[in-house]
């Protein structure tokens, strides 16, 4: 009788498949890949397959992987002091605020730490509205602001419906300024904006401004499309705001820390945040830590009440040395500049491949948060598969997917977008490497367009 061997790669998938859950995804079924090491650009699985990394896994490993730095600051600190809650400070603390103060825009000054993106947007949310005494949240509908109940409901990502008969209430949605589909047929980029602002300010007087707390704004789009704002565009959402006494929250987490080819995704359009959420870049990603940052005036007005907000992982000293060393490291190894360039010569390759492959419709980018959207017919932009499709009408999209990752790939794909985000080190050679995989796997939506 024969006996079957298990391997260590088959015991270490059946352990995360019997004792863990996997996010946004059935449980049954799921064939993960066991990455054994990473570094740079690179990730490699168990058995010594090499895959380039073209999203930052979720658009967060800004520096690369394994960065011998952050580890050395990591264990340093450990070494030190481990964790003290947070009414106790730490060197680590006091150094990471103020170099945030310094690369954030206008004058932020202050920072509140949590433990990612989500949680810094609902603590964003919930400073907002005690700051104001206004109570409503105005957001854009294809936006993505996380996945807790606040932050989902904010954002406009179909992944919140299996539970929004539970939403958060005092949040409204307006239509974005995606000028490819635009919903107002605009003939022009700034013709979008004008109409988009024009549709916002129309709803904030419907639901009373004296209502509206904030409105609140990826600094540049992200896992929703890379929806490009129109020139013009947040500096009249800026205008709006200061009409009625409105603050602006600024979502970063996504397109902070030199993703986009500056500091901050809003730095490109010269407008001054109130409160700034961040998260992702803020460590690359290798140790969990999220914040927001805030005008002082709106700090000092906690300095005689006190500030109802608090996380017993806030600020925690192991992550605030992690956020020290890659500030230092995007400094040193000057990557915010090196994504501005790399995003201009993917922006140059992208003229060719869309030559090349009929199955491109548009290609939407800001340094190096890019994204790709596939469709069936340029002149009427029917989408390869529609937003929001669910498994079954994935079908040519699976297709792409899977051969990405079969020619040794890693890259985020929703509907019919496939993201080019790789980590803010990459190089010409690894953008073409990069490219080429999608080309090749392009040939199959190719076959579907008309």
């Amino acid at each position: 009788m024969e006996t079957t061997t298990v391997t260590e790669k088959d015991e270490i998938i059946q352990n995360n498949m019997n004792y863990t859950l996997t996010s946004w995804s059935k449980q049954r079924g799921v064939k993960p890949v066991v990455i054994d090491k990473a570094e740079g650009v690179y990730l490699y699985d168990i058995d010594g397959k090499k895959y380039i990394d073209f999203s930052s896994q979720l658009i967060c490993v800004n520096i690369g992987h394994g960065h011998p730095k952050v580890a050395s600051a990591v264990a340093e600190q450990m070494k030190d002091v481990s964790y003290v809650y947070p009414g106790m400070v730490t060197k680590a603390r006091g150094e990471l605020g103020k170099k945030l103060a310094r690369i954030t825009p206008g004058t932020l000054s202050r920072t509140f730490f949590t433990l990612g993106g989500a949680e810094a947007v609902e603590n964003a949310i919930k400073l907002a509205r005690m700051y104001t005494g206004r109570h409503k949240i105005v957001t854009l509908y294809q936006s993505y602001h996380g996945a807790t109940y606040a932050s989902s409901t904010a954002g406009g990502d179909p992944r919140k419906l299996p539970v929004d008969s539970q939403q958060s209430p005092n949040f409204v949605h307006v239509e974005n300024p995606f000028f490819y589909r635009c919903p107002w047929n605009s003939s022009t980029p700034e013709e979008c904006a004008d109409m988009a602002a024009e549709h916002m300010e129309r709803v904030i007087k419907y639901e009373g401004p004296n209502s509206i707390a904030a409105i609140m704004m990826e600094g540049e789009s992200g896992s929703s499309g890379c929806i490009k704002y129109p020139p013009g565009y947040w500096k009249k959402v800026k205008a709006i705001a200061e009409k009625y006494g409105i603050l602006i929250i600024d979502d970063e987490v996504m397109s902070g820390f030199g993703r986009t080819g500056k500091w901050f995704g809003i730095d490109h359009h010269g407008v001054e945040p109130d409160i700034l959420c961040m998260a992702k870049g803020i460590t690359s990603a290798y140790l969990p830590l999220g914040g927001i940052i805030v005008k002082e005036e709106i700090a000092k007005a906690f300095d005689d009440k006190p500030l109802m907000l608090g996380l017993t992982y806030s600020a925690h000293p192991v992550t605030m040395a992690a956020a020290n060393a890659v500030i230092d490291i995007y400094e040193e190894e000057n990557l915010v500049d090196n994504a501005a360039e790399m995003g201009k010569y993917i922006n140059e390759k992208m003229c060719s491949m869309m030559e090349k492959h009929p199955s491109i419709g548009d290609w939407r980018n800001t340094g190096l948060l890019g994204c790709m959207e596939l469709v069936k017919n340029r002149k009427t932009k029917e989408p390869m598969v529609r937003w929001n499709a669910p498994a079954d009408e994935m079908g040519v999209m699976n297709k792409v997917m899977a051969k990405i990752a079969e020619l040794g790939m890693y890259t985020m794909g929703r509907w019919n977008y496939i993201f080019v985000a790789p980590p803010l080190c990459v190089t010409k050679e690894q953008v073409d490497e990069g490219l080429d995989i999608i080309s090749e796997a392009l040939k199959i939506a190719d076959e579907e367009t008309n």
